[in-house]
């Protein structure tokens, strides 16, 4: 917004602001201001007090650090070529109105660059139900990796960089289930530890049909989120089993979670259970690449409570991951499996060389001629 249409703005003014845990928490704060960038006094000096007003719900934030977000709008300034004295007196006023609203420097200065002044909330409250699950959802989706990490709710993420690459071993002792494919290498992970901790695009959670939350990684990942998951799951009325609905992470390291609903197969395991399961992965990575999410990390789905046999329910996960790349392997750079018990880390360890083989080695080479 220029200097002439912030003077010239009304002096009642409607922000739209994020739920905050401080006095500016309501989605509408009503405020007066009298902005004057740079008017003259006596001898051609600007004037010193650019911001007068005041904030009816209650007092002001603690301000920003003027010399750090100065320092970054006048750099701004000098990369749009805006290094007249009007054009810097006209700065000094978008950081007070923004250091008055409690606006992040980033926000100020992509302000400067777009030619706009949105007034945003320096925190969001995650820890609360009260808030709008909508706006703070369409915030900490606009935010990188990197501002995000400020939200987490949880200590001791893991990047996706630290997550190592799974490297399949040449020589089993059972015949490749598939073929090798080159285009998969770099493409798989065996994580084992929390799922919740997984800085990445996307977690998959083994959901009810409710999404309301429940036990097992359900339990975890809808405490490590915050009650806002459980809102915005409220809104999708459900899943049906098989099927798979996406929302944002909130406080989690993850931007997405996608939930799934696992097949329950206590009486045992027919084509039934074996076809809902297959669905809960290949939908989950469907969902995924159509959110342009590009690594996507799995728990075991119906494996506990739900009784699904892991030694059963591995080949299926591991099949569906693979025919689903075969397809579509410049949609996803990484499908982590995260296991959590040992023996279930076991179970994959011993299965991955049979759908994701390494290359053969000469020795087999001359066998086979």
């Amino acid at each position: 917004m220029s200097v002439m249409a912030l003077q010239m703005s009304a002096r009642v003014s409607h922000v739209r602001t994020l739920p905050t845990t401080g006095p500016l928490s309501r989605a509408g704060v009503k405020f007066k201001h009298i902005l004057t960038p740079g008017s003259p006094q006596q001898g051609g000096q600007p004037a010193t007090g650019l911001l007068r007003g005041h904030i009816n719900a209650a007092p002001r934030p603690a301000r920003l650090s003027t010399t750090t977000t100065t320092a970054a709008l006048w750099k701004s300034s000098q990369v749009n070529g805006s290094s007249s004295p009007r054009a810097r007196r006209g700065l000094l006023g978008k950081l007070a109105l923004g250091a008055a609203l409690g606006v992040t420097t980033t926000t100020l200065v992509q302000c400067v660059h777009t030619g706009t002044f949105t007034a945003m909330a320096l925190k969001v409250n995650l820890d609360s139900a009260q808030g709008d699950w909508k706006e703070t959802k369409d915030f900490l989706l606009s935010l990188s990796v990197k501002d995000r990490r400020q939200y987490h709710r949880t200590s001791g993420s893991v990047p996706l960089d630290d997550i190592p690459v799974w490297t399949p071993a040449a020589g089993g002792s059972e015949p490749n289930r598939y073929p090798r494919n080159e285009e998969l290498d770099q493409k798989i992970s065996l994580y084992s530890g929390d799922i919740t901790k997984l800085e990445i695009d996307a977690i998959v959670n083994a959901a009810n049909n409710s999404l309301l939350g429940g036990g097992g990684v359900d339990g975890a990942i809808h405490r490590a989120a915050g009650p806002l998951l459980k809102k915005e799951c409220a809104s999708l009325h459900g899943c049906e089993t098989g099927e798979a609905k996406i929302t944002c992470g909130y406080g989690l390291p993850a931007k997405y979670v996608i939930h799934t609903v696992g097949p329950i197969a206590q009486g045992g395991v027919g084509e039934t259970e074996r076809k809902a399961l297959r669905s809960c992965y290949k939908n989950s990575m469907e969902t995924a690449t159509e959110n342009a999410a590009r690594s996507v990390a799995f728990p075991c789905i119906s494996t506990g409570i739900y009784g699904y046999p892991p030694e059963q329910a591995v080949h299926e996960a591991l099949a569906t991951v693979r025919e689903f790349l075969d397809a579509h392997h410049d949609k996803l750079d990484r499908v982590i499996f995260c296991v959590f018990l040992p023996t279930d880390k076991e179970l994959y360890l011993q299965n991955l060389p049979l759908y994701f083989p390494a290359a053969p080695t000469k020795a087999t080479v001359k066998s086979k001629l």
